[in-house]
């Protein structure tokens, strides 16, 4: 066990720095002109509780000697919604506005032609937002300010933020056609403040050891990473060490192409709660909550023994890969346990139940499919329906089941859309489990699939502590799950919870919930669930207020989540003007990037000239005034949040709750995670392991 997860890990070490692509760069639409030079680039991270707001400042410096138009590149971070974009004109900085995508676009075409400033954020579907900037001049500067606000999630009473740098900065085509210079030449901060409702008791960044961390109280702490051009590197001896001082720690120029990812631990023996964050301006007939619910560590271990499918692509692409996969798969069948059965399907341009379902896991049976296997020459397209059709074919709906879908390659041949593997998913009682790996990957499609069958997914970063993100995985798996949640809210009128249904709550998770609030008064809420055959129940009582404008971002949190489920709506129903226009409306009126709609920066008085409102720019402030408030005074934010006991059972840790199986589940998920590093490099796409219990 010990050796497999050594080679995991240094398996994905030494793929991280062959696959890194750097994001955040300002690169010319003529791809004759030298890039843009990146002066400068400084990250603030502020988490408070349960949110974290990102802001990105960079100068950028053209060496060519004509103004030209560039176009800006950023990932699209997790569940994250972007609300400000800001370029600086004639020295002064102009918010977006946001503004109907095609509309949006003629204005800035129209300012483009006329030589005028202006600059047009839009989403590259799930990949990421492009900022196209114009002019920028010959031997001149550009300033430009991003920043997006997204839910903080604790797992096992582990934080987890990624400030996202790898891949996702250009795609494939652009690649081809444009140079990147990926070196900040002289300033890069990154500050992050952690203001924690709980007791922090560690701080982790592991690929970032020489990090500055000063822990200012149990509940504060503050992280610094700077870079200036021409400083020393840190030395060998203190790059496996995290200082902890006041000071500052200078190194090498910046490179951009590795995430900065944070972990933080809560103290142990924390009791299950639930949290209220709330927001409700003055003027407003409405406020807006934010409801956290983190049960206590009183989710069963499984152990009965388990049915485990593996789904394997064996199309022509995946030859120079297929060696390894049978390796991985013989490492897992190898620590199976003796009362578990398992299947292996094979799909490229048509699936083929290769064992004819279930076997029982004995030498024999292991020995003479592994020698099969390795005999099988990889062809053809990829029929990615047909081999998930085969594997759920036969469950035993008496037994625990464990989906394993390794693939590099996207679907090309038989049903490729969406909806026809949510469809196909809806016919079966299984859960699956998704690796999403990269900054680039399909989120809504994994995530989606995950969703439907109650399942789960599971973001992972080449700078992550992969063999934590596994043991989290492990316990999920090897636990059970609760079910059939349902929510309610007595007392004063609430409305528009950001999602009807829930998925499964899994061992460590937190289920997040956002609404509306109509007048102050009490409410009780109860969330119930059903665990195995038992029931499930958490009850808290919470204050909502006349007045609380601490957390102003809790709107567009609100929003996003709201336009999120109208689009999976779509996704599974088919698209109609109603949706689109609602999902228009709301994103316009909370100053979000969507598939419909773009953020616009023009000079205020061509704003003015074309009647569009300074909306955003009004949100930004109360948002920029919120943040200094609370970074000034954070007690307030202490103040600010409610918080009631749910369980007699401390939460879950990574510590303890181990469980039948999880030996062997760490084998099967290290060898899905390493298949998963070695086929990133195709750039084709991300690999995604599924796992139903």
């Amino acid at each position: 066990m010990t050796c497999f997860k050594q080679l995991l890990i240094a398996g994905v070490l030494s793929l991280s720095a062959a696959i890194s692509q750097a994001a955040g760069l300002l690169t010319p639409v003529n791809s004759s002109l030298g890039s843009l030079e990146i002066r400068e680039h400084h990250v603030q991270v502020a988490i408070n509780h349960g949110y974290v707001t990102t802001a990105v400042e960079q100068i950028f410096f053209n060496p060519n000697p004509q103004e030209l138009e560039a176009i800006y590149s950023f990932p699209v971070p997790d569940k994250a919604a972007v609300g400000e974009f800001t370029y600086w004109i004639d020295g002064k900085p102009i918010i977006g506005e946001v503004v109907e995508k095609q509309q949006a676009k003629a204005i800035y075409e129209q300012e483009k032609q006329a030589g005028r400033e202006a600059a047009l954020v839009e989403k590259d579907s799930h990949k990421t937002f492009d900022i196209s900037v114009t002019p920028v001049r010959a031997n001149g500067e550009v300033k430009i300010r991003l920043v997006y606000v997204q839910a903080a999630h604790i797992d096992s009473s582990v934080g987890r933020y990624v400030y996202p740098l790898e891949e996702g900065g250009v795609d494939e085509y652009k690649n081809a056609f444009w140079s990147r210079n990926e070196a900040v030449t002289e300033k890069f901060s990154f500050t992050l403040q952690l203001n924690s409702a709980y007791p922090v008791d560690a701080l982790r960044l592991p690929q970032h050891p020489a990090a500055t961390i000063n822990k200012m109280d149990a509940n504060i702490w503050q992280v610094q990473l700077t870079n200036t051009a021409n400083a020393p590197s840190a030395s060998a001896e203190e790059q496996g060490v995290v200082q902890h001082s006041q000071g500052q720690r200078s190194m090498q120029a910046a490179q951009l192409n590795q995430d900065i990812v944070l972990y933080w631990r809560l103290a142990e023996g924390l009791p299950g709660s639930m949290d209220m964050l709330t927001y409700r301006d003055a003027n407003q007939s409405q406020g807006t909550f934010m409801l956290t619910l983190t049960p206590g560590d009183d989710l069963n271990p499984i152990q009965q023994g388990r049915d485990w499918i593996f789904v394997l692509d064996v199309s022509g692409s995946m030859q120079g890969k297929y060696s390894s996969l049978v390796e991985g798969v013989r490492q897992g069948l190898g620590k199976l346990k003796p009362q578990d059965r398992f299947k292996v399907v094979l799909f490229n341009n048509k699936a083929n139940d290769f064992t004819q379902g279930f076997i029982s896991v004995d030498q024999t049976n292991v020995e003479q499919v592994l020698n099969q296997l390795q005999q099988y020459q990889p062809n053809g397209g990829t029929n990615l329906y047909a081999g998930m059709t085969k594997g759920l074919h036969g469950l035993d709906a008496d037994r625990s089941n464990a989906l394993i879908l390794v693939t590099d390659g996207v679907a090309n041949v038989g049903l490729t859309e969406k909806k026809d593997f949510i469809k196909l998913l809806k016919q079966y009682d299984v859960r699956l489990f998704t690796f999403i790996m990269g900054n680039s990957a399909n989120r809504p499609l994994l995530s989606e699939m995950t969703g439907v069958s109650k399942g789960f997914a599971q973001s992972i970063s080449n700078a992550d502590d992969i063999s934590g993100q596994i043991l989290l995985a492990s316990q999920k798996l090897t636990h059970e799950a609760l079910r059939n949640i349902d929510i309610s809210i007595d007392g004063t009128r609430t409305t528009d919870l950001s999602a009807k249904t829930w998925n499964s709550l899994y061992r460590g998770e937190q289920l997040i919930v956002f609404g509306h609030y109509h007048q102050a008064g009490k409410i009780n809420v109860t969330i119930k669930g059903t665990a195995g055959a038992q029931t499930k129940k958490y009850s808290a009582e919470f204050d909502l207020p006349e007045v609380d404008t601490l957390n102003p971002e809790l709107e567009r949190l609100w929003a996003y989540a709201t336009i999120e489920h109208l689009a999976k709506q779509m996704e599974y129903y088919g698209a109609n003007a109603d949706t689109k226009q609602a999902i228009t409306d709301l994103a316009t009126q909370y100053g979000l990037v969507t598939d419909y709609t773009s953020m616009l920066v023009v000079r205020e008085e061509v704003l003015q000239q074309l009647g569009i409102q300074p909306n955003n720019k009004d949100r930004v402030l109360r948002e920029q005034q919120a943040r200094q408030q609370r970074q000034q005074k954070p007690a307030a934010i202490q103040a600010s949040q409610q918080r009631q006991v749910v369980s007699q059972q401390p939460r879950a840790t990574t510590s303890g709750g181990g469980g039948g199986g999880s030996s062997s589940l760490l084998m099967a998920l290290g060898m899905l995670m390493l298949i998963i590093m070695r086929g990133m490099s195709s750039r084709r796409l991300n690999l995604h392991s599924k796992n139903p219990i």
